[in-house]
């Protein structure tokens, strides 16, 4: 039987089944913003090469497997996907295609369905194994990126450590755990390829090359926060103030947070029916100001709701209030929370949420930059109400 011809006859109705499985799978988190484009990728590719492979009158076309394999890895690494994530797409693949076959294979002699399935095991198999060592590659040079940013920022990380010399125990302590965790895997990472070169692409690996990138971020993040107190505090941060549209630019920043509080189910409330149509600021400080404070609601709120009221307040001034229904502030830490490094969570949480503690304290003095004023308003376990009031 000609299994080949059956399979390029239902190649369109198995890619657009995968797409949809690989979207419908919760473990599959990275296609929850992807089209359906970027998930289908090289899989069209794939299924007329395995077709080749399938037919007892062409020759393979197994170069092509291995091609459409390779630019999957090294996509897959681009958007974001973990290992585990890739090996459920091709664990999906291959139920999809048998069972797209099941009624031709049941139809066939003992002879041609071992041959069958031999042979799509083996052409996805190898398509595994090629997407991996892509996929690996990829990380690696996004690594080698990481590493080469935090070399270019290191002499301007010097400089302000030795002009800010009282933030110099905050920021060793801040550093110290993302960089213990960088030291650790890496050193873990080429003990074990010089010692087994075969494991180069195996699942620990590929997790250690993740927890070395998450660590590397974290302190790239919070180098570049520090510098911009920084350059706050020397007094060179400049405003480009123009005419704006109020609505335009909170929508703008919503499209950038709505994908955070849909990963957290957190319902995300925008009501600028009060705003003004138009005020003069600097749309870049005031675009930086609402996605820290966004940012911050979602990351600290595990359930209810992140609102953002946008109203003029006076005829001199325009207001914009954050509302979220998370951890809460306590009284005696309010007074502190725009301070550097301050966080008003335990320990446990802090960790657990990625910040820098250095969130607020950008906040506030952008506010103060812009000539406005920042207040808050929290109960601890009820949430917190961040107000920004700025001058039209």
């Amino acid at each position: 039987m000609d299994f080949s011809q059956t399979l390029i006859n239902k190649s369109d109705a198995i890619v657009e089944q995968w797409v949809e499985a690989v979207y419908q799978d919760e473990q599959i988190e990275a296609t929850k913003e992807l089209t359906f484009k970027a998930v289908r990728d090289s899989l069209p590719r794939v299924l007329k090469a395995l077709a080749t492979v399938l037919s007892e009158s062409e020759k393979s076309d197994l170069q092509t497997v291995v091609d459409a394999s390779l630019e999957h890895g090294l996509l897959r690494a681009e958007q974001g996907f973990e290992p585990a994530e890739i090996a459920r797409e091709y664990r999906l693949l291959r139920f999809i295609i048998f069972s797209f076959l099941e009624e031709d294979l049941l139809k066939a002699s003992s002879l041609e369905l071992l041959r069958a399935v031999r042979l799509i095991d083996t052409v996805i198999d190898e398509a595994i194994a090629r997407c991996f060592n892509s996929y690996t590659h990829g990380r690696l040079q996004e690594l080698e990126q990481l590493q080469s940013q935090l070399r270019l920022t290191n002499q301007e990380l010097t400089r302000l450590v030795r002009a800010s010399k009282d933030s110099l125990s905050q920021l060793a302590h801040e550093l110290k755990t993302p960089l213990t965790s960088i030291i650790g895997y890496a050193d873990l990472f080429l003990r074990q390829q010089r010692q087994n070169p075969e494991l180069k692409d195996s699942h620990s690996n590929l997790e250690s090359i993740e927890r070395v990138m998450k660590s590397g971020r974290l302190i790239l993040r919070l180098i570049n926060d520090t510098l911009e107190i920084s350059r706050y505090d020397a007094g060179r941060m400049i405003l480009q103030p123009t005419v704006i549209d109020v609505r335009e630019l909170i929508n703008s920043v919503i499209e950038i947070i709505e994908p955070l509080a849909r990963n957290k189910e957190l319902s995300l409330i925008v009501d600028c029916e009060r705003a003004p149509n138009q005020v003069t600021t600097d749309p870049l400080r005031v675009q930086q100001i609402l996605t820290n404070l966004l940012s911050n609601a979602i990351r600290y709120t595990e359930s209810g709701t992140v609102s953002l009221q946008c109203y003029q307040e006076s005829e001199q001034t325009w207001a914009v209030s954050i509302t979220d229904t998370g951890l809460g502030i306590a009284l005696e830490a309010q007074s502190q929370i725009f301070q550097p490094y301050f966080r008003a969570v335990s320990e446990q949480q802090a960790s657990d949420s990625q910040g820098t503690g250095l969130g607020l304290a950008i906040v506030s003095r952008l506010v103060q930059l812009l000539h406005g004023e920042i207040k808050v308003d929290s109960q601890l376990g009820k949430g917190s109400t961040f107000t920004v009031i700025l001058p039209l």
